[in-house]
């Protein structure tokens, strides 16, 4: 048997790619988007065919198992495995060539779909099958999977979508395959020959065949002679259990120029599913379903009803004959792009919110993918609802209705024993409900590890022997991938939950499921997740990877060093902290505040990196440098002296010699105080009081940001309090992991808050919408036993939140110019800025902000070894989008370090919105 140090030490003297048997690259593989967990024993990274081969030859003379990877979005598991991981996507990813004529595109396996349609695009082409993971599912992973997507019902399956295949099999040899018998491995085409019977009648159910049945080597009636002997449809769905595909010739679709989309609604989910079949003569490019119960809060901009068919069409023409033969109890006809983009996005996003039902409860992949002929829906939802009731689980049910495909996440209990065990009885009883309707196992994505063990409940013994001597020929090693589909491992074995412990922090881990919208790397709209991935493109820099390698932490198995690991922290180093993963990840993964958990253990008991105590400090800093009031000397010694622990590369945003809290206590007599300390009385005005807190960007480094928004507040009629003494929202403690100073800063907070009479429901304006943010998740967050922490929660606003809430018939002043400039991250993440959008609406300020991530993020690029990432991000979106505005443009960034950012790289004076409505007024004096 070969060690896996020879094993290694071979592969790097025969692949010119990179190979990995250290822990964090085994970590990062040992999921995909599934339930399952499988530990490899090292990552190989291809650059070619040839090193594909090479790796093939070497793992079939080491008598190692190979399971080739694209994105890892698959949801069976059958991209996990315990030998050698092939990561086919860091390489292999080249659009090889495009025939526009021809209306073919050869493809390396690693290429992700939407660059491919990107390519394409131009040409008035598209590749066909779109599954909603279409940003970061790999062509080959498509190819390996069947995947097909919403438009299927016009363009079919991958396989349909396929010319030929490049393959290389275990042991290193190369096949060309296409059409007739040239390329098939030796003992093929007579094992085909001696089961002909089998092929014609065996695959197929007791209502017949329908575009859907995935499952199994189902596609293996394509090698029939009356089909054309179609090898490389055949090897479609067989989930890298035959070979490696290094290379596909696929062929491209007309895309429609102007597609409208059709939404019909139906009284309930049954309903829409019975009405799906029925729209099909009509010509659709995709009949999708969902019903009430998935779409949730976004039911307000669809029809009336209780379930929702979207039925897309080739022009409104097309759509109005579709609404004429529809029973719909409401309809709407959408031709706006982005408008249908909006309503896509519910989609697309169900695979990450289906995995959070109503009630809170997460739900969990395993049988996303059962189809049944599509006149059969109706019933078998209805019979579908009732065996999750009699299990006591909860589902939301959506996904191809035109095709009869369902998507589902189920709430299942794979923690305990009695969980798992009802876990397998349910899918058992479930695989039986599927076959009795006549339906597939898979309707797309393949069945993995958690559906091949119930294929002989689908097809006959016959079948599953002649699958056996399929793989067989193909692999007569049993090296590709074995344990799924043919001798597969056990559904309920392998579960990655069942080496986590029991705590708080594991379950919240856990709900990475692995969709991986964490890993599109395409710039541009309002979206900020995962800025260090777009950078790095390295799976560890993904929200995904980091989540992987915590959970591999927590198991213990090959992260041996817990909290002290030193995987973990380098994954984590290059987190800006942005929280874009929060509302951008389907299911609200939180990774900024996994890292500051993680940096509070992992220091614990030790001396810190002094960036922590320096930029971790900073409101302590700050306000120690007012008391003495050596702000000029701090300035003069930050510019001329590099401050340890912080990079050079970077100067040090300068202090305000007049902090806020002092400019508003001697703006007025000391004689008109109100409850907040010095300032004007806070006699009631239209508007009413509001608390305007004194944030540590605001009261030490951006002033005039407070004082515009006091000169505007007042314009609108409000009174202004300030809190007394030092108020602190925690923020740069807790992004430097410093969690018990942060709760002991934050009760002092609370206290000084109380002592300043801060008004119960009266709104507290925080400026800075990293401490706004802060205040509403991570304040309640620490102290959930203080009732305090949860009331001064409630209480915060934005700036155009107040204006909008308190003085909904305040007008501000026209500014009537084009805006450009930076959304912050936590705003788009935590707060929202659809207020904000108003208000610049209302004050004629034109135009978008940039989506994305500054890359300052605080304290990260202040911070040594983040300076390339940091600038690296701002020229994603943020510094293009600068360079491209209109002449005369205000340029806005509501966040300290938005504005830093602009300042520094872009070499403009960046303001917040308040400024900008302050010199809008008459008599305002310009910000300095």
């Amino acid at each position: 048997m070969t060690s896996p140090g020879e094993l290694e030490r071979t592969l790097r003297a025969n692949l010119r790619g990179e190979v990995d048997f250290g822990a964090a690259a085994r970590a990062l593989v040992t999921m995909d988007a599934s339930n399952y967990r499988r530990v490899p024993l090292g990552v190989a990274s291809p650059r070619d065919a040839e090193d594909v081969a090479a790796a093939l030859r070497v793992c079939a003379d080491a008598g190692v198992p190979v399971v080739p990877r694209g994105g890892g979005t698959s949801i069976a598991g059958q991209a996990t495995g315990t030998g050698v991981v092939l990561d086919l996507n860091r390489h292999m990813d080249a659009l090889v060539s495009v025939d526009p004529a021809a209306r073919t595109a050869v493809v390396q396996p690693g290429l992700v779909l939407d660059r491919l349609r990107a390519a394409v695009r131009p040409y008035g082409l598209t590749f066909g099958p779109d599954p909603s993971t279409r940003s970061r599912c790999t062509l080959g992973g498509m190819i390996g999977n069947n995947a097909c997507g919403a438009h299927s019902v016009a363009w079919g399956t991958t396989a349909d979508n396929v010319a030929e295949l490049a393959v290389t099999t275990y042991g290193g040899v190369p096949h060309r395959l296409g059409a007739g018998w040239s390329g098939a491995p030796a003992g093929l085409r007579e094992l085909v020959a001696g089961n002909l019977a089998v092929l014609r009648t065996g695959l197929y159910g007791p209502f017949g065949d329908f575009p859907r049945r995935i499952s199994g080597y189902g596609g293996m009636d394509a090698l029939l002679p009356e089909r054309g002997t179609q090898l490389a449809r055949a090897f479609c769905g067989s989930e890298g259990t035959l070979g490696v595909v290094t290379e596909a010739v696929v062929r491209l679709v007309e895309l429609p120029p102007a597609p409208v989309l059709a939404v019909l609604g139906y009284a309930d989910e049954s309903a829409a599913a019975e009405a799906a079949a029925g729209l099909l003569p009509y010509g659709p490019l995709t009949v999708e379903g969902m019903a009430h119960d998935l779409v949730g809060g976004f039911a307000a901009g669809l029809p009336r009803g209780g379930a929702w068919l979207f039925a897309e069409m080739p022009d409104e023409g097309a759509a109005r004959v579709l609404l004429r033969g529809a029973d719909a109890v409401d309809a709407l006809l959408v031709a706006d792009p982005a408008a249908q983009r909006a309503l896509w996005r519910i989609r697309e996003d169900a695979a990450g919110t289906a995995t959070r039902l109503p009630s809170g409860a997460m739900a969990w992949p395993g049988w996303e993918d059962c189809a049944v002929p599509p006149a059969r829906l109706g019933a078998y939802l209805r019979d579908f609802r009732a065996l999750l009731a009699a299990h006591g689980l909860h589902g939301s049910p959506y996904g191809h209705f035109g095709e009869g495909c369902v998507h589902v996440r189920i709430d299942f209990d794979l923690v305990t024993r009695e969980g798992v065990a009802r876990f397998r009885t349910f899918s058992q009883e479930l695989a039986d409900l599927v076959v009795a309707h006549g339906g597939s196992l898979s309707g797309e994505h393949g069945d993995g590890q958690a559906r091949a063990e119930l294929l002989p409940r689908m097809y006959g013994a016959d079948v599953i022997a002649l699958f056996g001597a399929y793989k067989d020929v193909w692999d007569p090693a049993g090296g590709m991938n074995p344990g799924m589909l043919v001798r597969p491992s056990r559904l309920d074995e392998d579960l990655r939950f069942a080496v986590l412990p029991d705590t708080a922090f594991a379950r919240e881990v856990a709900r990475c499921v692995g969709v991986a919208k964490c890993r599109s790397a395409d710039p541009g709209g309002s979206g900020v997740m995962c800025p260090s991935y777009r950078v790095t493109g390295e799976e560890r820099h993904s929200t995904r990877g980091r989540a992987r390698l915590l959970h591999e932490m927590l198991a213990g198995e090959i992260v041996t060093d817990g909290w002290r690991s030193t995987e973990v922290a380098e994954a984590l180093d290059l987190c800006l902290g942005c929280k874009g993963c929060l509302s951008d990840c389907p299911v609200g993964v939180d990774m900024a505040a996994y890292k500051a958990e993680f940096l509070h253990r992992h220091w614990a008991g030790r001396v810190r990196p002094l960036a922590h105590y320096l930029l971790g400090g900073l409101p302590y800093w700050l306000r120690l440098v007012a008391r003495l009031r050596l702000a000029a000397v701090v300035n003069a010694a930050a510019r001329r002296l590099p401050l340890p622990g912080l990079t050079r590369a970077r100067p040090l945003p300068p202090v305000s010699r007049d902090p806020f809290t002092r400019w508003w206590r001697t703006r007025r007599a000391p004689a008109a105080t109100g409850p907040g300390g010095g300032g004007p009385a806070a006699t009631a005005t239209p508007s009413g009081t509001v608390t305007l807190w004194p944030d540590t960007f605001t009261e030490y480094l951006a002033p005039e940001t407070g004082r515009a928004a006091v000169r505007v507040l007042e314009a609108a009629g409000f009174a202004v309090t300030v809190p007394r003494g030092p108020v602190c929202c925690g923020l740069t403690y807790v992004s430097t992991g410093r969690l018990d100073r942060a709760r002991a800063v934050l009760r002092r907070t609370l206290d000084a808050f109380d002592a300043s009479g801060g008004a119960v429901g009266a709104p507290v304006l925080v400026l800075e919408p990293s401490c706004a943010a802060a205040l509403r998740t991570e304040l309640p967050a620490l102290l959930p036993e203080d009732p305090r922490a949860h009331r001064l929660a409630a209480a915060v606003r934005t700036f155009a939140e107040t204006l909008e809430e308190f003085a909904p018939h305040w007008q501000p002043p026209r500014l009537d110019r084009p805006v450009a400039g930076q959304t912050h991250c936590h705003q788009h993440a935590v707060l929202g800025d659809a207020a904000d959008r108003r208000l610049r609406g209302r004050a004629g300020l034109a135009g978008e902000l940039s989506g994305g991530c500054c890359g300052l993020a605080g304290n990260f690029g202040f911070e040594p070894g983040h300076h390339d990432v940091s600038v690296a991000c701002a020229e994603e979106q943020l510094l293009p989008s600068l360079r491209e505005a209109p002449e005369g443009a205000a340029v806005q960034a509501d966040g300290f370090s938005c504005r830093t950012q602009i300042a520094q790289l872009g070499g403009v004076r960046a303001r917040h919105l308040a400024e900008l409505l302050a010199e809008g007024l008459t008599g305002t004096v310009q910000a300095p």
